[in-house]
């Protein structure tokens, strides 16, 4: 009998693991859930959400973006990051203000004690990230993040289907 049995240190596949452990939407979600447990627990331990933490983390890189850039970019419905949106205000970590040259669009800032905690957990963030790459072969976590980036270009339709990038095989 094929089992996937998901452990704290990843997913054990005995035999062949059929559909499941070899569908790359499914590795890419375990993955993801397993290498971010750790961080995230940092993250709780630091009083925030997760979800307000992908926000923290969206305005660190660009502060002051109108709310449907930060929707999009941290992965939420736009409905569902407003009340986020409404929770950390209320934390003290944004501020709302409309944006100056269309008064009726919304930009969402950080607060001074936001920025200091955004940036504390970008950096908490970074050396978490690399306690997992030093555990890689040399050039794996770069290869890797290429080939998630090609992935989401093709699935966001930037890259036709069957393109190729120069020096790649055809076949």
């Amino acid at each position: 009998m094929n089992t996937i049995v998901k452990k704290e240190s990843g997913i054990e596949v005995s035999g062949n693991a059929g559909f499941v452990g070899e569908y790359l939407l499914y590795l890419l979600a375990s993955a993801s859930d397993v290498a971010s447990a750790a961080f995230h627990a940092q993250v709780r331990a630091r009083g925030l959400r997760v979800p307000e933490w992908r926000i923290l983390a969206c305005l660190i890189d660009t502060d002051g973006q109108m709310v449907t850039e930060l929707a999009q970019l941290s992965l939420f419905e736009q409905s569902r990051l407003t009340k986020i949106v409404d929770q950390m205000a209320i934390k003290g970590l944004v501020k709302r203000r409309s944006d100056d040259r269309d008064r009726r669009r919304v930009r969402v800032h950080l607060t001074p004690e936001g920025r200091r905690l955004g940036e504390e957990l970008v950096e908490a963030a970074r050396r978490h990230e690399r306690t997992i790459v030093e555990q890689m072969r040399p050039g794996e976590a770069a290869l890797l993040k290429q080939a998630l980036k090609r992935i989401h270009a093709l699935c966001e339709g930037a890259a036709p289907a069957g393109a190729t990038e120069p020096g790649e095989p055809t076949s």
